[in-house]
């Protein structure tokens, strides 16, 4: 274990999908879950600037009721969000520090680093900033979180060897996504000598109802299992991991999971060989065979988000999960700036550079269909 997972555990409490009541955030069941948690010997808690009620929701259910040695706690700086000048991301910090009422934190990251988010970082000198964070005790670990390819992480671990860990999308149906390249991205992270903590190891809720055809593998060589668990030791079992996040959204899942990590038991050769015949089976699935060259993109009239859309809908295809595919997708293409498949003016001039002669404008219908887009008026 690396030196940063001492006395963490190998599971961690990401807070990102606490459970709520109606549209508020249950308090009482996150301070059950908490408890449970610090019962099992687990102390790590992931939170973020960006996500509504979890940094004050974590200042009520854990930090009010515990002494600050029980417990480690990280967040995050989003400077990619409404932010137009230096001082408004550096507040990011006092408003956390606020929110949770911890008076430092173990862990801080620069949140969501990749793609067009990253140059935010660089120009608010944010690397700087949190290193001065940490030389006045308000911060323990630096280190960032990362949604991108693997050469845009060496280069950003080149310029930034001070950062003492990297958060990572790893699960074994994106290891060798074309899209999350998860194992080539951990790769990156270990070459330079980074620990890793481990987000989306269920991929947002996605593989704990995996296909039939997986879930058949699964309880062959281990009838007692839950899917999720399976996730989270894969996950677990890599090298150079400090812990693994999950979104646990209510105490049933929690105790899953705790079943499940304590003691954390590394996936065995049989258990991995199982993992490798469900990504078999999951590579077998008719999907639609976009690589993500985004060619498409580049000659798109209409700005449609062409590659997260066929993403969101593969993934919808895999595993019926309507709300998470949405979510995905609303990520993958209104959160970059592009147009939903609906909006698709079905001109062809996609389907003439596509190096995988995919009938796009067929696709995108399908996608928008599947996922309740309509067209705006």
């Amino acid at each position: 274990m690396s030196e940063l997972g001492k006395e963490i555990g190998k599971l961690g409490f990401g807070l990102m999908r606490l459970p709520k009541n109606g549209d508020r955030i249950d308090l009482e069941q996150v301070r059950k879950m908490v408890d449970l948690f610090l019962d099992a010997g687990f102390t790590y808690f992931d939170t973020a600037w960006a996500y509504p009620g979890s940094e004050e929701a974590i200042a009520e259910a854990l930090v009010a009721r515990y002494g600050r040695d029980r417990f480690q706690l990280a967040t995050k700086l989003a400077a990619w969000i409404k932010c137009e000048t230096r001082e408004e991301a550096v507040a990011q910090f006092e408003t956390s520090l606020k929110r949770t009422r911890a008076g430092y934190f173990d862990f801080y990251l620069l949140h969501n680093l990749g793609e067009s988010r990253s140059h935010f970082f660089d120009d608010f000198g944010l690397w700087d900033f949190a290193q001065e964070k940490k030389e006045q005790g308000l911060v323990r670990h630096v280190g960032f979180s990362f949604h991108s390819t693997p050469e845009e992480l060496d280069a950003i671990l080149t310029a930034h060897p001070e950062m003492e860990f990297v958060q990572l999308q790893i699960n074994y149906a994106d290891w060798e996504a074309p899209k999350i390249q998860s194992r080539a991205c951990y790769e990156v992270a270990r070459k330079h000598g980074k620990p890793v903590i481990i987000m989306e190891p269920v991929k947002g809720g996605m593989l704990a109802t995996p296909p039939e055809s997986v879930q058949s593998i699964f309880r062959r060589v281990n009838p007692d299992a839950s899917p999720a668990s399976w996730c989270l030791r894969f996950a677990a079992s890599l090298d150079g991991v400090i812990t693994v996040l999950s979104g646990m959204s209510s105490t049933g899942q929690m105790k899953d999971n705790l079943a499940n990590m304590k003691p954390f038991v590394p996936l065995s050769d049989a258990e991995k060989s199982a993992v490798r015949e469900a990504q078999e089976a999951l590579s077998r699935i008719p999907l639609i065979p976009c690589t993500t060259c985004d060619y498409c993109a580049k000659v798109c009239p209409n700005n449609i988000g062409i590659s997260g859309s066929f993403t969101a809908g593969n993934n919808l295809r895999l595993f019926g999960n309507k709300e998470a595919a949405s979510f995905q997708e609303h990520w993958l293409v209104e959160g970059h700036g592009k147009k939903q498949a609906a909006e698709c003016i079905k001109c062809g001039k996609c389907e003439a550079v596509c190096p995988q002669h995919i009938p796009i404008r067929e696709c995108l219908a399908e996608v928008a269909e599947k996922l309740g887009q309509k067209k705006a008026e």
